[in-house]
């Protein structure tokens, strides 16, 4: 008996921090790929290996646009600097809180020689867009370059399949070191230090940035996609008998159970690929979740959503920075197309709903903290 609760012990551990793990990261689905893709350095298969296991890094290829940068910005006429190389897109929560790290050692490394490169690699086609992008530079205060990297071509020759994925390269142009998802930043903020230090580099007397690190510590409700083409590619799908289905417009009725981390709908929507449009005013989406904050990546419609929690208006203690309100009524605006963040309150289980004044809303994913 003893022996069965000891593993049981061990078994839920594992789980735990797997679910930590992924929770950290937003993942390409593999057949989106077309191919194998890398996990580590290690298993990246370039022609030039230093010191036998250190692969020369790829080259930026296939950019559509830049932002802070040349055009034509290419890796190795940075050599005899340190290149740090950021996978992400913007509305990606992952992403979001790992840029006030990139931000500090940017504007701490720079004149030291660390050169940020951003690779913007869009996951919803309305993060191709380049004057999007650059709002949410100018909103998150990045200096560094950014390229929009659209037809994932610098990602496919990075084979790499996260957001966010750092890669650090040396002043030779070989990747030292890579670190998947959020955390891991005093140690990677030492990296970068030691390959300084490579090219005489005097960081005795720097210290380090000392960043909080907002990587979530407890398990919460998964990221949960609206499009059918990237929900059911993931094994999710929403909770109405009903079910996603391919570009219908359907008249969805709410039912009477609502279980935890499934989407539900109420009224008429339709399916697109990458999200979900409501058709009608007073349609409505509704969420039993896990977590202390909740975010919706949702496309500006002109669009305004009541915010209901457990039958009530959504209350100011709860009340996410993207929330406004009218009296007791809250409200927020979708007038741009982002991730708004909805709730900030403690972590617990609540049924969120969001209800549509008009027409024409659309949102793409709810994400967690």
């Amino acid at each position: 008996m003893e022996k069965k609760t000891i593993a049981l012990i061990i078994l839920s551990v594992i789980i735990i921090g797997a679910v930590y793990y992924f929770e950290s990261t937003k993942v390409k689905p593999m057949q989106e790929l077309g191919g194998d893709a890398a996990q580590s350095t290690e298993e990246l298969t370039q022609p030039l290996l230093k010191e036998g296991k250190y692969p020369l890094a790829p080259e930026l290829t296939g950019i559509v646009g830049y932002i802070n940068a040349e055009e034509g910005l290419q890796l190795h006429n940075l050599r005899g600097k340190v290149v740090l190389v950021d996978f992400w897109t913007y509305s990606c929560i992952n992403c979001i809180r790992t840029l006030p790290h990139l931000v500090a050692w940017d504007k701490q490394y720079r004149d030291q020689g660390l050169v940020i490169v951003g690779v913007h690699t869009p996951e919803f086609d309305f993060e191709k867009e380049i004057e999007n992008v650059r709002m949410a530079t100018e909103k998150y205060g990045i200096k560094y370059p950014i390229v929009q990297d659209n037809n994932y071509a610098t990602w496919s020759a990075f084979r790499n399949r996260y957001w966010p994925h750092k890669y650090l390269i040396d002043a030779e142009g070989y990747i030292r070191y890579d670190h998947i998802g959020e955390g891991g930043y005093e140690e990677t903020e030492m990296k970068i230090q030691e390959l300084l230090a490579e090219i005489n580099v005097n960081i005795e007397e720097m210290g380090t940035t000392a960043i909080p690190d907002a990587t979530p510590t407890k398990p919460t409700t998964p990221e949960l996609y609206a499009g059918y083409a990237f929900a059911l590619n993931r094994g999710q799908n929403i909770g109405n008998k009903e079910g996603l289905q391919v570009d219908q417009t359907i008249n969805y009725i709410l039912p009477e159970t609502i279980e935890l981390n499934l989407i539900y709908l109420d009224g008429l929507w339709k399916n697109n690929k990458d999200n979900l449009e409501a058709k009608e005013a007073g349609a409505s989406i509704v969420l039993n979740y896990l977590a202390n904050d909740v975010n919706i990546v949702a496309m500006d419609g002109d669009a305004e959503l009541d915010l209901f929690i457990d039958g009530s208006y959504l209350p100011p203690e709860m009340a996410g920075e993207d929330v406004q309100f009218d009296g007791e009524k809250a409200f927020i605006e979708i007038n741009e197309p982002r991730l708004y963040n909805i709730v900030d309150g403690d972590y617990e289980r609540h049924t969120l709903e969001l209800k549509a004044s008009k027409s024409g809303f659309s949102f793409h994913a709810f994400t967690f903290g």
